[in-house]
C-alpha cells in the first residue's frame, strides 16, 4: 500500500536514530520527511519534479537551513554536495524509481563523509512486482541478497535491513497478484494509515516479521 501519513511518520521514526545533523533527502517529493529533518543544522532536499521543489519552498522558504533544489541523483552535479560535510543521506521510497540504482548509490557514497550513514527504505520481494509497480514508475523490487550486493557494489556497508510492514506485503499481493489491479485504492490506503499502521507499527518496533512489503536498509561510508 502506498504510504500515507501515519505510514510516513512511523518510517522517520525507524529512520531518525541513525540521522546525523547534516543531512541530504534523496527524493522529497512534496516534503512529508522532509517536514521531520527540520530541526537538524542542515537539510538539503532534491528532487527530480519541479512542483515538489516550488511546494517546498512555499511551505519552508523561510527555513535558513533547508536547501531544496531541482535534481537527479544521477546527474553528475550531485557531486557539488560533497562539500557539505553531509553526514546522513535519507533516501525512503525512491530508489526503486531511479534506472540506475548502482550508480545513483556510488553518488551517494561519494557525497558522504567517511562514518556517514546512507538509510534507504526499499520495496521488497522481486516476486511481487507487477501492474502496481509499473504504473507507479518501478523499475524493480528488492531482496535483502540484492540490496545488499548493489549496497556493495557502490563501496557501503551494510549496517542493517529488517523487513517493514507486513500488513501491507499481504495487502500488495492480494491487489497484484490475485485482483490483478493496475493500481491502488484510496480507501484501502486510508483505511491501512489510520486502523492497521498504529498497531502494526508497535508490534514491528519490538520484532521484526518474517516478510513485509518493504526493506529497511541502514549503510554505512567506510575508508
Amino acid at each position: 500500500m502506498t504510504s500515507a501519513r501515519r505510514y510516513f511518520d512511523w518510517q522517520f521514526r525507524l529512520a531518525e536514530g541513525q540521522i546525523g545533523k547534516r543531512v541530504l533527502e534523496v527524493g522529497c517529493g512534496l516534503g512529508n520527511f522532509t517536514r521531520l529533518l527540520l530541526d537538524r543544522e542542515l537539510v538539503v532536499a532534491i528532487d527530480t519534479e519541479p512542483e515538489c521543489i516550488a511546494k517546498l519552498h512555499q511551505s519552508y522558504g523561510d527555513r535558513k537551513n533547508l536547501l531544496a533544489l531541482q535534481m537527479d541523483v544521477l546527474d553528475p552535479a550531485f557531486l557539488q554536495f560533497e562539500r557539505c560535510g553531509l553526514d546522513s543521506i535519507v533516501c525512503l521510497n525512491v530508489l526503486e524509481h531511479v534506472r540506475d540504482d548502482r550508480h545513483a548509490l556510488r553518488q551517494m557514497h561519494t557525497v558522504l563523509k567517511e562514518g556517514g550513514k546512507a538509510v534507504l527504505i526499499v520495496p521488497a520481494f522481486e516476486s511481487l512486482y507487477g501492474p502496481i509497480d509499473r504504473n507507479l514508475g518501478h523499475y524493480r523490487r528488492y531482496s535483502k541478497q540484492s540490496m545488499t550486493a548493489a549496497a556493495e557494489s557502490a563501496g557501503f556497508a551494510p549496517v542493517m535491513l529488517r523487513y517493514l510492514n507486513s500488513i501491507g506485503f499481504l495487502g500488495w499481493w492480494w491487489n497484484a497478484k490475485v485482483l490483478k489491479k493496475q493500481r491502488q485504492s484510496p480507501l484501502q490506503i486510508g483505511v491501512f494509515d489510520r486502523c492497521i499502521v498504529p498497531v502494526m507499527s508497535r508490534l514491528e518496533d519490538r520484532i521484526e516479521p518474517p516478510f513485509g512489503q518493504s526493506i529497511f536498509v541502514v549503510l554505512i561510508k567506510m575508508k
